[in-house]
């Protein structure tokens, strides 16, 4: 074990300093170092026009008048600014109209953002000056086509009408850990992301998220994922350029192909990264919320909960440091966890477990419920009022280094896991038998003892 004295995690756009007191033994588990590719321009250009499985972007765009571009919202730290206006020129050489082109930004059910949040989304002024860009609605009915039900369960299909009328729909993507989908990007893109709202609360309902294979880095029986497929079969041909970065936000892989099966090759190379065996449990956990943007808001800080659970020794401590430099997250999301604090997580769960559509939001709170189950849960935050943080449901501390104190005071145990990138990172018991896929197995450059 490392007798290293201060750990750095990562919190809002830089670090927070956290200083380990005398005898603690410090686990720092990162992902693998991520490969950062040299030309990463070159690359994107690359994976466009030389795409595995399905032609060039060049070549699908030809006769097309109207095209769709799906990108995340501004949660998700894309590099929209490299890949966008290279997939534009294409679609442009290939005969398709300025004024036919759309960006979308999968917003889900959060809140649209204004001209600033817009722009940083993109990443490109000259693409914000040239093409169409709109926040998907997933409350506005006149937006949204009826593509029916999936047939294994149900879930009724309202997908945002550009892409669906689309004569060729792309999507981007960021593709790390998903506390409840497995992983981000590809098919996720399209449902949640530009989905209609009856859509959303019916996979984010209680008999999905309580389902033991909705967890992260799982997409084997996991009803999340199965549905999200289910859906993006409906909607069409969909085309994906997935991207993987590292801790610096630099480019360490992109892909461009048919959305589910570039998705795979994305998560095969992602997950060899970011699952990270771990040879034991602990009792103090120290993590983040991967700072900025994840980090903006309470809502989000849950994932950063949710991750490091497999290490956490049952009755142990996770302590979270989340700025929440815009506060709590959103007015649904402030309800629930109103009725969270009123009703206690028991009753919480069953008022849940009643209902066939999740309310807006309250699977955030059905997930923090979680690590609530196993062990206890501080957070260390510089953005919230106290009215907020009565509503957190846990712990709000002032001090990580006193709660690391305390921590080992009540288990004796001296030993502390760092997470410095949180949810970004997925440390996994290694003899666990969940079923997750591990990360290789060579600890040299992943658990830092």
């Amino acid at each position: 074990m490392s007798n290293r004295r201060e750990v750095a995690l990562l919190y809002g756009k830089g670090h927070l300093t956290v200083r380990l007191p005398a005898g603690a033994s410090a686990t720092v588990i990162r992902k693998t170092t991520l490969p950062v590719l040299a030309n990463p321009a070159q690359r994107v250009e690359r994976a466009l026009d030389q795409p595995a499985g399905c032609p060039p972007l060049s070549v699908l765009a030809q006769g097309c008048q109207k095209v769709c571009i799906v990108v995340c919202d501004v949660t998700r730290p894309v590099p929209n600014g490299l890949i966008l206006r290279p997939m534009i020129e294409r679609l442009t050489r290939a005969g398709v109209p300025l004024d036919g082109i759309v960006i979308l930004i999968a917003t889900g059910l959060h809140r649209a953002g204004d001209a600033l949040e817009l722009a940083e989304v993109v990443g490109d002024p000259w693409v914000v000056d040239h093409v169409r860009v709109l926040w998907h609605n997933a409350f506005d009915p006149e937006g949204l086509v009826n593509l029916g039900k999936t047939p294994s369960l149900a879930t009724p299909v309202w997908i945002n009408r550009h892409l669906v009328e689309a004569d060729l729909r792309l999507v981007t993507g960021l593709v790390e850990p998903h506390f409840m989908a497995g992983w981000s990007g590809g098919r996720k893109v399209v449902a949640p992301g530009v989905a209609g709202q009856e859509t959303i609360r019916t996979f984010h309902s209680a008999r999905f998220m309580e389902h033991p294979a909705a967890t992260q880095c799982n997409l084997v029986g996991n009803p999340l994922h199965e549905e999200q497929l289910a859906i993006a079969s409906q909607v069409g041909p969909i085309y994906a350029l997935n991207t993987v970065i590292d801790e610096q936000r630099q480019l360490s892989f992109v892909n461009f192909g048919e959305v589910v099966h570039s998705h795979l090759a994305a998560v095969e190379f992602a997950a060899a990264h970011a699952c990270v065996a771990v040879p034991r449990r602990f009792s103090t956990v120290l993590t983040s919320a991967a700072g900025y943007p994840l980090d903006k808001t309470y809502y989000q800080t849950v994932k950063g909960m949710v991750a490091p659970l497999d290490i956490l020794q049952p009755g142990g401590t996770i302590i979270v440091a989340s700025e929440c430099s815009e506060g709590f997250g959103s007015p649904a999301y402030r309800a629930a966890q109103t009725r969270l604090a009123e009703m206690g997580p028991e009753g919480f769960l069953a008022s849940l477990l009643a209902k066939q559509l999740g309310e807006v939001d309250e699977w955030q709170t059905e997930m923090q419920l979680k690590p609530m189950r196993v062990g206890h849960i501080q957070l260390y935050t510089t953005g919230l009022n106290q009215a907020d943080r009565r509503l957190t449901g846990v712990e709000v501390i002032d001090s990580v280094e006193q709660a690391i104190v305390d921590s080992i005071a009540r288990s004796g145990d001296q030993a502390v896991a760092v997470i410095p990138e949180g949810p970004y990172t997925i440390p996994q018991l290694a003899s666990s038998q969940s079923g997750h896929r591990l990360a290789n197995s060579d600890q040299n450059h992943q658990v830092e003892q």
